[in-house]
């Protein structure tokens, strides 16, 4: 039963607890269409807002985003996620986001402005407290939403070597080694002050990085030295076209397999924009904006095709998909699925 049910293509959705959420959701993906059917809910873990799987794919790891902050494994072999052993403390607050890198779980501390490093037993649970904390300092220009520093997210570079976390608070990406459990600041990149930078895709060729920023609303391209570990700003993007009411907060940001399209979510507007790179990749267009299909997108995925785009949309709770053409990369919405105080989708 378990050998079976792991060859059927499964999402799993993260969601606020807080706000209504189920938990962690495994839904059955149609290869054919893109569509999600949910099959499971488990809500031991309060608020598992953002999730990873394992290098192996047996192990689904989720952040609990919540003032103490910890950090929870699930196996996931089986009909649903197996919660294994109890939760792991991160040493910060508001844990946003977490990424596997070097042996290790990284959470990205929002709340603290820092970035935990949880060691990983070889079976893929984990091995028990946090083996590093770093954490970050500095201020930006927007009040009060950079008071201090604010870590979003945290995710190992293409070539697996360092480790980088972008900050909202300081305007800033960090590049990080991982040596024997601790981690270490490499290199502090400065972007614009006031943009709020919060979550970087790299270009599949790994020679640029795309930054989405939350309070401009832009993306930020950079060029990406893994050898030097040496991220350097080239342009700015508006991820929006013309003068828009009302609030607009970029959330997520993905790429597509072959780099031709990149793809970005903005909360209050609710919409998905679509950008495509020059040749070199230094140089983005906006090229369309659609509806996300709901309200308030926290976060967009890709399936590992690369032909299907889903939009997590925490406060209409749901998940939509869309099929996404292949020559323009423009998204056409193929359907949704109820996922309360949806936050999240990974593939496994």
């Amino acid at each position: 039963m378990a050998d079976g049910f792991r060859r059927q293509p499964r999402a799993f959705i993260g969601s606020f607890t807080a706000a209504g959420g189920l938990g962690v959701l495994t839904a059955a993906v149609d290869p054919g269409s893109g569509a999600l059917t949910v099959l499971s809910a488990v809500d031991g873990v309060p608020d598992p807002s953002y999730l990873a799987l394992s290098p192996t794919r047996d192990m689904l790891y989720a952040v609990s985003e919540t003032a103490a902050g910890a950090v929870a494994a699930y196996r996931v072999t089986g009909d649903k996620p197996e919660l294994t052993g109890t939760l792991v403390t991160v040493g910060g607050s508001g844990p946003t986001h977490l990424s596997v890198f070097d042996g290790h779980v990284l959470t990205a501390n929002y709340g603290s402005g820092s970035v935990t490093a949880v060691p990983v037993r070889t079976d893929g649970r984990l091995a028990g407290a946090a083996s590093s904390v770093l954490q970050h300092t500095g201020s930006g220009p927007h009040t009060p939403r950079q008071h201090g520093p604010h870590a979003h997210q945290v995710q190992p570079d293409p070539s697996g070597r360092w480790a980088v976390s972008v900050d909202l608070g300081t305007d800033s990406v960090r590049v990080c080694a991982l040596d024997g459990g601790k981690l270490t600041l490499h290199r502090e990149i400065a972007l614009r002050p006031g943009s709020g930078p919060r979550h970087l895709a790299f270009h599949p060729r790994g020679e640029h990085a795309y930054v989405l920023n939350e309070l401009a609303p832009t993306v930020t391209v950079c060029r990406w030295d893994a050898a030097e570990g040496a991220l350097r700003p080239v342009g700015e993007t508006p991820v929006l076209s013309g003068a828009r009411g009302g609030d607009a907060y970029p959330s997520g940001i993905v790429v597509s397999p072959d780099g031709r399209f990149v793809w970005t979510a903005t909360r209050g507007q609710d919409v998905v924009s679509v950008l495509t790179p020059d040749v070199v990749g230094e140089g983005l267009r906006l090229v369309a904006t659609v509806p996300c299909g709901g309200t308030w997108p926290r976060a967009l995925a890709l399936d590992p095709s690369g032909r299907f785009l889903y939009a997590a949309n925490e406060r209409s709770g749901d998940v939509t998909w869309f099929v996404v053409d292949p020559d323009t990369g423009v998204p056409r919405r193929g359907g949704s699925v109820a996922a309360p105080a949806a936050s999240c989708v990974v593939f496994g």
